[in-house]
């Protein structure tokens, strides 16, 4: 069983196999806590984030200049401008985000 498995079952489910390794009063638990319990108690990492494929540290250092060029934007009341920088931020944030995937 893996991290992935015990985030899709039930919260009643986790509450019986709690009950199964020996954990009383899961009653008032929520669901992340089941699962981070029973995690621990199988000896189950937590996976973490990583972004494959895409120059994350290149895209944030576009997206810090950008911002200086949003608000030199601003300050000079160029609307056009503003929403220009606006939108490349958008988009190089939802490329990192795309590019996130858990690992398995």
């Amino acid at each position: 069983m893996d991290w992935h498995e015990l985030q899709k079952k039930k919260v009643a489910e986790l509450r019986e196999m709690a009950a199964e390794e020996g954990h009383t009063g899961t009653s008032g638990l929520i669901k992340e806590q089941l699962v981070e319990w029973l995690a621990d108690q199988l000896g189950i990492e937590r996976p973490h984030k990583v972004v494959v494929g895409v120059d994350k540290a290149g895209m944030k250092a576009k997206i810090r200049e950008l911002k200086t060029e949003r608000q030199q934007a601003l300050a000079a009341g160029d609307g056009e401008g503003l929403r220009r920088a606006r939108r490349q931020i958008h988009r190089l944030k939802r490329r990192i985000r795309r590019g996130a995937r858990l690992a398995r």
